[in-house]
């Protein structure tokens, strides 16, 4: 029977994870042309000249959280279990269809057969996946139930969740500055500051602050019965995937290349005040989040290039992850907007008790 209250945080989920999939098949979305060749030639190509077995499972790995997120989006009260997981089968299908004709029009892509097939078989896999533990996100669920006691109610709360979890995202990116995002220095050609070593010192640790105060309040407002080890804890997990990155897509000799005297100073400085915010009234926390986004994102914008930095990223050959770089360089951009919304419509929490 399904349930008789869906949650719409699988809906939010399977809605943001469709877009990123977009976005990564389709980067970095430049030099669009037709190469004159038929469209549908891909369909009966042979097997791929170069393709690895790390290319298959990529490809393949890439489509089970969209399939397994769409099961349980799906499921409604005229759309039984079984319906939505063939449902959700043939929207990652279609969507992969539509990517691989997509890449014959950009020059850095190649459509594939292969990557179709495996973009479909992980979207099976993550389905059938989802008919099962993909409940959990619904109500009757252990993770919906968990969602109900400890964060506050409404589809609003359930977009705030998707948006700390993009923000977590951004965090596998080694190029950005920690807790930055909003660089739009590319798009409107801003020019940083003069590099030396205290501009950039000081522009790291504001941005690091900044950064963590307003993060740290949008999840501090999200909690129905917030407590302050959540988050300590919620950062420590932030700065183990800062980690984890570093060490996984440069190198392990570079998991503590963000330990630096800025984002240091930042942390401790961010940490103190958020734990002073944390006695504000909710009104002031979301008016205090907004223009610490608003001068973490002026500060990422007048960052002085590092050449240190650089000279330490020459080492990272991105291969295969250039477009999951791209991806988490694009959410970067765009969370502090997401964020900013959320703020401005979110009417803040409601009174509760603790669980």
């Amino acid at each position: 029977m399904a349930p008789r209250h869906s949650s719409t945080l699988a809906r939010y989920l399977a809605g943001a994870y469709l877009l990123l999939v977009v976005y990564a098949s389709l980067h970095p979305l430049s030099g669009w042309h037709d190469n004159g060749a038929p469209l549908l030639d891909f369909l009966h190509a042979a097997w791929p000249r170069y393709y690895t077995g790390f290319d298959l499972i990529i490809n393949m790995l890439a489509y089970v959280p969209l399939g397994f997120l769409l099961a349980p989006a799906l499921r409604g009260r005229r759309v039984g279990l079984i319906a939505a997981a063939i449902l959700a089968v043939l929207i990652s299908a279609a969507l992969s269809f539509c990517m691989e004709m997509l890449q014959h029009y950009l020059p850095t892509r190649v459509p594939s057969n292969v990557d179709l097939a495996g973009n479909s078989l992980g979207a099976l896999i993550g389905a059938v996946l989802g008919m099962n533990w993909g409940r959990e996100l619904v109500d009757g669920g252990r993770l919906h139930a968990w969602r109900v006691r400890r964060v506050a109610h409404g589809k609003a709360a359930d977009f705030a969740l998707v948006l700390m979890g993009l923000w977590l995202f951004t965090q596998l990116n080694p190029e950005i500055l920690l807790f930055g995002s909003g660089d739009l220095r590319a798009l409107l050609e801003l020019q940083p500051l003069p590099y030396t070593v205290n501009n950039f010192i000081v522009v790291e640790a504001g941005v690091a602050a900044a950064g963590a105060l307003a993060a740290g309040l949008i999840f501090w407002l999200l909690l129905r019965a917030p407590r302050r080890w959540m988050l300590v804890v919620w950062f420590m997990l932030a700065l183990f995937i800062r980690a984890f990155a570093n060490a996984l897509l440069v190198s392990d000799a570079q998991f503590a290349q963000w330990v630096t005297p800025g984002n240091m100073t930042g942390l401790a400085l961010g940490a103190s005040l958020l734990m002073l915010a944390t006695w504000l009234p909710a009104l002031m926390q979301q008016v205090l989040a907004a223009l610490a986004l608003l001068f973490a994102m002026a500060l990422v914008n007048l960052a002085p290039e590092n050449p240190y930095l650089a000279n330490t990223l020459q080492v990272w050959s991105q291969g295969h992850f250039l477009n999951f770089n791209g991806l988490t360089r694009l959410v970067s951009v765009l969370w502090p907007y997401a964020a900013l919304t959320y703020l401005m419509l979110s009417r803040g929490r409601h009174a509760v008790t603790p669980a």
